[in-house]
């Protein structure tokens, strides 16, 4: 199997520590934003990462991918079966997939990407308004939803740590580093997730990888 993408989106991150718990073998392709490699561009048309080759079979979205590679490989359940937890885990996929990545974004692409990868500069107000008005009220919601159990849904781990960690790290290179002070639940919390051989594999790299970036 081929996965196509960048070790810096929060969707390619949360496909490989997926792919990690389930120990599913894979090999990884590094491409950019609207990269021209032919096996990227035949499995994500749009140019959108992640993107897969799993024999010949090509996926692009990362939700995408999961819900076919948890149908193939359902040893261990990361997404569970009961009505109500399945429906919760979808839930917190969308809440990290959507507004959490998409605040991440603003700061991470406006800071990093558009002058370290594009050569141009980003929008500044866009990134301090996602940091001082979006970003509180986020870390807030969550402090206030994360269990006693440690896990998002359940008492053990599910795609939902997975999914709303990853954006956490996009945070963390932009320089908002969780608060154990104000958020500890989630400082807690995001310590024990992202530390996870599955995660943390990815995160070593990529943070040696902005070091370079950012030096």
């Amino acid at each position: 199997m081929i996965i196509y993408g960048s070790l810096v989106s929060p969707f390619v991150r949360k496909l490989l520590a997926y792919l990690g718990e389930k120990g599913i073998d894979f090999e990884l392709k590094g491409v950019g934003i609207g990269d021209p490699d032919p096996g990227f561009r035949a499995a994500s048309p749009l140019g959108k990462m992640p993107a897969m080759d799993d024999d010949g079979f090509m996926l692009a979205d990362s939700s995408a991918i999961i819900q076919y590679l948890e149908a193939k490989h359902p040893s261990p359940e990361l997404i569970p079966a009961d009505p109500q937890a399945r429906g919760r885990v979808i839930w917190w996929e969308e809440f990290g997939d959507t507004v959490f990545a998409a605040c991440s974004g603003k700061m991470f692409f406006n800071r990093i990407v558009a002058p370290k990868f594009l050569g141009r500069e980003g929008d500044l107000a866009a990134a301090a308004q996602a940091e001082s008005e979006e970003l509180p009220k986020l870390l807030d919601y969550l402090e206030s939803a994360i269990p006693a159990s440690g896990f998002l849904v359940g008492d053990r781990l599910t795609l939902a740590d997975l999914a709303v960690a990853s954006p956490l790290m996009n945070f963390r290179h932009c320089g908002a580093v969780v608060d154990a002070a104000t958020h500890p639940k989630i400082a807690a919390w995001s310590e024990a997730i992202l530390s996870r051989p599955s995660m943390a594999l990815w995160v070593a790299k990529e943070e040696r990888m902005m070091a370079k970036v950012l030096a």
